[in-house]
């Protein structure tokens, strides 16, 4: 099995529903094409994620494990150049599973540019 170096650790993921619904309620969002970000400064100084798929995207749980996936990959990807100190949630779309992995990547460095949160 291969392992991507890049992936987060596990106790940096947002698990709890609480978090969620305090990100989705208080935080900011901004939606592209392919996903959705949701984020809200937190007070611990380190970047916390979290990735969201709902039964209207598909009814398939594969489906939408897969989409997750790609979800995480694109985070692992990018969140080095975002900002420490926030929570971002991914919110994957109908066409997160079959939009090019490279505009996926672009439409999340699009949502962290219009936050002014991406570093390069």
């Amino acid at each position: 099995m291969n392992i991507n170096k890049k992936e987060l650790p596990a106790n940096e993921m947002l698990t709890a529903r609480s978090d969620f619904v305090t990100v989705q309620s208080k935080g900011k969002k901004w939606v592209s094409n392919g996903l959705i970000l949701q984020m809200r400064k937190n007070d611990l100084g380190i970047i916390r994620t979290g990735y969201t798929v709902s039964k209207k995207v598909d009814k398939s749980a594969v489906m939408r494990n897969r989409i997750k996936r790609r979800l995480r990959s694109v985070m692992a990807e990018v969140l080095p150049n975002a900002t420490n100190g926030y929570d971002y949630i991914l919110v994957g779309r109908k066409l997160t599973l079959t939009r090019p992995y490279n505009d996926l990547i672009n439409d999340f460095k699009w949502c962290l540019k219009k936050t002014e949160l991406y570093k390069k």
